[in-house]
């Protein structure tokens, strides 16, 4: 394929990050002496996600290791887009909800020019699991799950509680935007979908009133992007689509069936109830819940994801022959019956 690397050109490009962050490394950890390990995580459409150690003498002069992750945009690819806030600002976010009580990695650094690996952010790398199917599975996480969805609704109280006046900039997305916007896109895939049209009237009619006060929204609050350990949410990762809109939006999100894994009867993430959630997130400081509120942004949250399914298999079928677009492609099917089980009286 063109454009594509040698085996030799990759393991030059490996070992060239590899120095770039043994530079750094002393900037995270005082007295480090190299990075004996980096691995590149699987996942990310856009960003790279890397796995290293940094190694420095210990207290009684063993090597001691600690482990971070590196998220950066590949050194010149330009991977910004009208939905990402950035990672520059990602870090940021991050830290102001560490300030928050909201649990996040510590950011260690954020990379400069002089660096010379690309545009990203250093962090502590948490200890626990994202993949919903082991958490949901594993008979180890079972005894925290009955607790998950208030944890859920406390951590989006403290974010949704930041200050905007501390924010750096960012998108606002209001739900006339996000309704007209996701029309626009699904248009343009020239795939009529009769549900889909459904859904969008449904909207229209069902629009919720302008909040007086937008929020920081994380845009992304769901399995997948939660750290989880056997003793509840660990940390709240991937702040990429954060934007300034209404905080239902996050409270539906977590609620579409697609982030279920096939726990259908709890409805938040697979492992709780929305009474769960609403009524941590109003005793942690989240402004009152409007369950019909909450039911619009789900229905939105659920005919968005439809509508980047199509996206995947639009890609696809232009020629990007890449078995993840292919498998989550077919999912816009699933997102149909979904829809038709929100909507259509029984």
């Amino acid at each position: 394929m063109a454009g594509a690397q040698t085996e030799s050109q990759a393991l030059a490009a490996v070992e060239a990050l590899r120095a770039g962050l043994a530079r750094i490394a002393p900037k995270l950890v005082p007295g480090a002496t190299g990075v004996p390990r980096l691995d590149r995580l699987s996942g990310g459409a856009s960003q790279e996600t890397w796995a290293f150690e940094v190694a420095a003498p210990g207290a009684s002069g063993e090597t001691s290791i600690s482990k971070w992750i590196l998220r950066r945009s590949p050194p010149g690819v330009d991977t910004r887009s009208s939905m990402g806030c950035g990672l520059e600002v990602e870090a940021r976010l991050i830290g102001l909800a560490s300030e928050a009580g909201v649990p996040v990695p510590g950011v260690g650094h954020v990379l400069t020019r002089e660096d010379d690996i690309g545009i990203g952010f250093i962090m502590t790398r948490l200890a626990g699991e994202t993949l919903p199917q082991k958490i949901l599975k594993d008979p180890a996480f079972a005894p925290m799950l009955p607790g998950l969805a208030a944890q859920c609704g406390a951590a989006l109280a403290r974010i949704h509680g930041i200050e905007l006046d501390r924010l750096p900039p960012l998108r606002t997305a209001p739900a006339a935007g996000e309704v007209a916007a996701y029309r626009e896109r699904h248009r343009s895939y020239g795939v009529p979908k009769p549900v889909f049209e459904l859904a969008f009237r449904w909207l229209e009619r069902n629009m919720p009133a302008p909040k007086a006060r937008l929020a920081l929204v994380h845009g992304d609050f769901r399995h997948g992007n939660l750290m989880i350990g056997t003793d509840g949410l660990r940390g709240v990762l991937d702040w990429e689509l954060a934007h300034l809109g209404d905080p239902m939006e996050d409270l539906g999100w977590i609620c579409v069936n697609s982030w279920r894994f096939g726990r259908t009867d709890m409805p938040v993430g697979g492992f709780g109830t929305r009474e769960q959630l609403f009524q941590a997130y109003e005793a942690a400081g989240g402004m009152r819940v409007n369950p019909e509120e909450v039911r619009f942004w789900e229905v939105l949250g659920t005919l968005k994801w439809g509508v980047m399914c199509e996206g995947m298999a639009a890609a696809f079928l232009a020629g990007e022959r890449n078995v993840e677009r292919a498998a989550i492609g077919r999912r816009s099917s699933e997102t149909e019956i979904d829809l038709l089980n929100l909507l259509l009286p029984r």
